[in-house]
């Protein structure tokens, strides 16, 4: 394994499970040290016990402003400067055009795109130069399934943010690249809020089917390449969009 982390401070919103927790795992077998931060404290808590002595969690909800000035101010006081983020927290509905909600619709704004934006302005202070940030997007926001519509629209901002905190901060040496998963089997598919029960495994069989790789990505493939672009590997890439999707949206 290597050790591209060594004496590195990762902070990770939404560390708690799937993407983040795997990266997080990554992050810290290739010796740094990670704050993983998330709204649910039991799981907060059991994943900083797996992760082991160089891990930290702070509780914070991205969708509320509050809740971010505490956590990057907590960030701050207990290691100083990071030296990485990987703004992964979010939130996915999948609805019919015609069956959105307001609810859903506000939420899934609040937290995928308001929540990161200021996720970021409030991260950036106490960064060093040199580093790198990663976001979270995904295939759907360069696709045109009508079932994330609100979702695919989110994540397309995320994208943007990409390039445009990028342009705004080269000067100080602090990059910004987004990873857009294709399907990853990850808990979110069970969440409360996305697809009814009895439609899940439906669902995941026809995506899966209608992959080219004929399957799910697994949340260590995504870490794989969120830990490339948390690296100085990838010093000279900023802006970017990796895909991870087994090639849904290439081929």
């Amino acid at each position: 394994m290597l050790n591209r982390f060594t004496g590195k401070k990762i902070l990770i919103t939404g560390g708690n499970s799937g993407i983040g927790f795997a990266t997080a795992k990554r992050i810290v077998s290739e010796g740094g040290t990670v704050i993983i931060a998330g709204r649910n404290q039991k799981t907060l808590r059991q994943a900083k016990e797996e992760l082991g002595p160089n891990s930290d969690a702070i509780q914070c909800d991205v969708g509320d402003l509050k809740s971010i000035d505490a956590m990057t101010g907590e960030v701050g006081r207990r290691i100083g400067k990071l030296d990485g983020l990987f703004a992964n927290a979010g939130i996915a509905t999948f609805r019919a055009i015609e069956e959105v909600t307001e609810q859903e619709f506000d939420s899934m704004f609040g937290i995928n795109v308001k929540g990161l934006f200021f996720t970021l302005q409030k991260a950036i202070p106490i960064m060093n130069s040199g580093s790198s940030v990663v976001v979270t997007s995904s295939v759907a926001g360069s696709s045109g399934r009508g079932s994330s519509s609100v979702y695919g629209a989110t994540k397309a901002a995320v994208r943007s943010m990409a390039r445009t905190f990028s342009g705004a901060y080269v000067s100080r040496g602090i990059r910004f690249n987004a990873v857009s998963p294709g399907p990853i089997d990850t808990p979110i598919w069970e969440r409360s809020g996305g697809l009814p029960g009895e439609s899940v495994e439906a669902t995941k069989k026809f995506v899966a089917e209608s992959n080219p790789t004929k399957r799910y990505g697994t949340a260590e493939e995504v870490a794989a390449a969120v830990a490339f672009l948390l690296s100085s590997e990838s010093s000279y890439i900023l802006g970017s969009e990796l895909f991870v999707d087994g090639g849904v949206n290439q081929i």
